[in-house]
């Protein structure tokens, strides 16, 4: 059966493709530019990374690891504190490591062969009764240290390879988590190639687990607020994430995680909706002509075909999607050329788009090894086998399990910068009013009201109940990034429940870019 759909699938593919003229099939088409293997290697390249290896699966035991050496190998869950080095200025040095609140850690996954799940901790610089939250970076594949180092975390990375106070780090409002995963990705690694996961339920499952290690392991946070962020392709890893937990609550297993919201980021969360969004996006910001929206959209209902087989049948025809409806996107970057889909003010030049390789060099350093416990363990910033053994995963639509958590009054917030393609706003809000949950009506009709900061109007906000959606203005994919003050903001009223409040204090909002 799944072998009839992928060939009915292409079959479908080819015969649309057909109804465009001869020109049209330069950018329409199947073509080598889709397959998983050139993607993930366009992926990592894009952003000047890479790593020494594919995967974190090494030979042997744990040799190179030397605090779980020094812990005991059997222990659930081993951790330090530590201080990064060379950190410029003079306000940490009068600081003990106990009292910078820096830790990293090693998780001994459960349900794995022999997986190692790596991870930062840092305490909030305001107060240990701040939420917990948890940030995961998308790919599939790469390390959350992208986000700790170049949107939301506690430091900044000189070029010098020195590393700079953040002053709108997310510690300054949370006991901040970026966890490397899924297994392979960053710090973490497998001796056993069968944990690589696959899917949602294995992602999920090693993160609940992880969460109950550390809340033993941190007793003293367990009845902290707990809030699930992230961006891009955790649009799939958090709403799965946040139904585990609440599973976990309501069977009253283990420790009760005190889940109280999650937030997606310029996320991808309802394929079928938003790869059908690509063609209108691209017409509103000038991408593309009137034309060539109308040529590429003839693929959107073979896409969305796929995808609803994908839903059902699973395997095959997820990989099918996956080809098929990669050529909408595809298509739109042939005629764009050398724009950045990251953000499109900015153009990449080469095959550049983004320069994170100062990430790569810092964390590869004897120094800061050391100081983290993490022995001889190469640092993988994205990596492609993790990429591709996602991609059953990546046309599900993880946007069905969102009601529930909503109808138990777990709040959602999602945002977007408005200058990001790959992921635009415009497909995350489509997806969001299409959702149906008892208060959908009430949000539907909710006005847009400005997101202020500092006296400026930051973005556009709807909300109505536990759900509320951020348009973010002057930002692309990663809106920290490019909005660092915004983005804390946001971040802080939300976990306090007055997202539509304005500051007291008016002063112009500009991000340096």
């Amino acid at each position: 059966m799944e072998n009839l759909n992928f060939i009915s699938l292409l079959l479908l593919s080819l015969i649309a493709i057909s109804h465009a003229s001869l020109s049209d099939n330069a950018y329409l088409s199947l073509g080598k530019s889709n397959f998983p293997s050139v993607q993930a290697e366009k992926l990592i390249r894009e952003l000047n990374l890479f790593p020494n290896s594919e995967v974190n699966v090494i030979d042997g035991g744990d040799d190179g690891v030397s605090f779980i050496d020094q812990a005991g190998y059997n222990k659930r869950i081993v951790e330090r504190k530590f201080r990064f080095p060379n950190v410029v200025g003079d306000e940490e040095e009068s600081f003990t490591v106990d009292d910078l609140g820096n830790h990293a850690g090693y998780y001994k996954i459960e349900n794995s062969h022999d997986a190692r799940m790596f991870y930062f901790f840092f305490e909030s610089r305001t107060s240990k009764k701040d939420p917990v939250v948890i940030w995961l970076t998308g790919g599939p594949g790469c390390s959350s240290e992208l986000a700790m180092f170049y949107e939301n975390g506690p430091y900044t990375i000189a070029n010098n390879l020195s590393l700079v106070r953040n002053k709108y780090g997310w510690d300054k409002v949370s006991n901040l988590l970026y966890v490397d995963q899924p297994t392979g990705t960053g710090y973490s690694y497998s001796t056993d190639r069968r944990d690589i996961r696959h899917n949602e339920e294995g992602v999920s499952n090693d993160l609940y687990d992880f969460l109950q290690a550390f809340f033993k392991e941190h007793p003293e946070l367990a009845k902290n607020d707990f809030y699930i962020t992230g961006e891009s392709y955790a649009g799939h890893y958090i709403p799965a994430f946040a139904a585990r937990v609440h599973r976990g609550n309501k069977a009253k297993e283990g420790i009760h995680i005190n889940l109280k919201g999650f937030a997606i980021g310029n996320g991808l969360t309802d394929p079928a909706i938003q790869y059908k969004a690509y063609t209108d996006y691209a017409l509103d910001m000038g991408i593309i002509k009137q034309a060539e929206h109308d040529r590429i959209s003839k693929i959107v209902p073979v896409c969305e075909m796929a995808i609803k087989l994908c839903g059902t049948d699973g395997t095959v025809s997820c990989m099918a999607s996956y080809l098929v409806c990669s050529t909408i996107f595809n298509s739109i970057i042939s005629v764009a050329g050398n724009i950045n889909y990251y953000d499109i003010r900015k153009n990449c030049e080469g095959s550049l788009c983004y320069d994170f390789s100062n990430m790569e060099k810092f964390l590869g350093q004897k120094s800061v090894k050391e100081a983290l416990g993490v022995g001889d363990i190469d640092f993988v910033s994205c990596s492609p086998t993790v990429y591709q053994a996602m991609l059953m995963d990546w046309m599900r639509n993880l946007e069905v399990g969102i009601p529930a958590l909503l109808e138990d009054g777990i709040k959602l917030l999602v945002y977007a910068g408005e200058y990001d393609l790959i992921c635009n706003w415009l497909g995350n809000s489509r997806w969001v009013h299409a959702m149906e949950w008892p208060g959908q009506k009430a949000f539907v009709a909710s006005p847009e009201v400005p997101f202020e900061v500092s006296g400026s109007e930051a973005g556009v906000l709807k909300s109505y109940g536990p759900l509320a959606f951020l348009k973010v203005h002057d930002a692309g994919h990663m809106v920290p990034m490019d909005q660092p003050e915004a983005s804390l903001e946001m971040l802080k009223r939300w976990t306090r429940g007055t997202l539509s409040e304005a500051t007291e204090e008016p002063q112009q909002l500009v991000a340096e870019i």
